[in-house]
């Protein structure tokens, strides 16, 4: 008996010991809009957890469409669809109108992010107003000193996804739409870390405009109007860039690939375009805005179904460093400072 004693010690021992350092996985939130699960709405199980943790806390949203705008200002926080093309979270939400009442963007998209470390997975994420409000719509405007008037339009600025100060966002197998422009703008001059893969990103006129390190791979774009698709802001840190890798652009026809107004810096690698796009290089907008280190724009490996355009013959040779297309994955755009492959 006292033999026993000691082997069930030891075994208890032994568990505990290998046990050390392997903090039990807490189990997911379920949000369920039909009752189902711990909460109705993503906002409110976004309420019930603490302001940051030491691993990811994730909320797993059942297929339905949710009617929320989400406001996430929390860290270490995945939000995680069990669908892509059932579970939707979804708003009409014109920028223009928004504006008139408050001060600045913390609002003006469907998923407002400042949180760090933010992971989306299998969502839809759309902000519809640009497709459910065709008309034309004259709303009084606080914030309008001339008229205190503003007609607000279907090609306006409609964000499904706005970040501020947010660093280290991610999305995978993700789906962002909207009709008009600024779709996906994840913003943060300071240290702005995007990843996204296995994406459908639709919209107007820069309907993809990164600010900071942004890597994008295996996504799909699709320009609905606009003058251009993808644009991106590099200015105040040399490094700032924005690298699209295998992936596919299509859009109304004569769509143009991209833009820029400020210090920007472009890599596009195995990437394909349709018939539809035009024949014009990613362009500097006529701007009052310096652009200190001159055009950034590079190509490898991309082709255009029905021939291609002289402009974006492959040229990694004359990009800083001369850097190979092999070496261009998410490591490098982040420095090794961030392996989203991993969240």
């Amino acid at each position: 008996m006292k033999q026993l004693t000691t082997i069930v010690l030891g075994c208890l021992l032994l568990f505990a010991q290998c046990s050390v350092g392997r903090p039990r996985q807490a189990r997911a939130i379920v949000v369920d809009r039909n009752g189902g699960g711990d909460f109705t709405s993503i906002q409110q199980a976004i309420n019930s957890l603490s302001d940051s943790a030491s691993t990811q806390r994730v909320i797993h949203i059942r297929p339905g469409t949710y009617n929320e705008k989400i406001f996430l200002s929390k860290h270490h926080i995945v939000l995680e669809g069990e669908d892509r093309e059932t579970t939707i979270i979804t708003q009409d939400i014109a920028r223009d109108e928004w504006r008139c009442g408050h001060p600045d963007d913390w609002g003006v998209a469907t998923l407002n992010v400042n949180g760090d470390d933010i992971t989306l997975k299998n969502l839809t994420i759309a902000n519809d107003y640009g497709f459910h409000f065709k008309e034309p719509r004259v709303i009084d405007c606080p914030s309008d000193t001339a008229t205190h008037k503003k007609t607000i339009t279907m090609g306006g600025h409609q964000m499904a996804l706005r970040s501020i100060t947010a660093t280290r966002l991610s999305a995978v197998n993700c789906r962002f739409r909207a009709y008009a422009g600024d779709t996906v703008s994840p913003w943060n001059l300071q240290d702005g870390m995007f990843y996204f893969r296995d994406c459908i990103i639709e919209g107007g006129v820069d309907f993809f405009c990164p600010r900071g390190w942004s890597y994008a791979e295996n996504c799909t774009f699709y320009a609905n109007t606009g003058p251009a698709a993808i644009w991106h802001d590099g200015s105040g840190n040399p490094d700032f860039k924005t690298v699209l890798k295998n992936c596919s652009f299509d859009g109304y026809s004569g769509f143009k690939l991209g833009r820029y107004h400020k210090d920007a810096q472009f890599y596009l690698v195995d990437c394909r375009f349709s018939k539809n796009m035009s024949d014009t290089d990613i362009y500097l907008v006529p701007t009052a805005n310096k652009v200190n280190w001159g055009r950034r724009v590079y190509y490898s490996g991309c082709h255009r179904e029905g021939g291609d355009y002289a402009w974006f013959q492959d040229n990694l040779a004359s990009a800083s460093g001369a850097p190979k297309a092999s070496q261009l994955n998410s490591q490098w755009v982040f420095n090794g400072a961030w392996h989203p492959e991993n969240d």
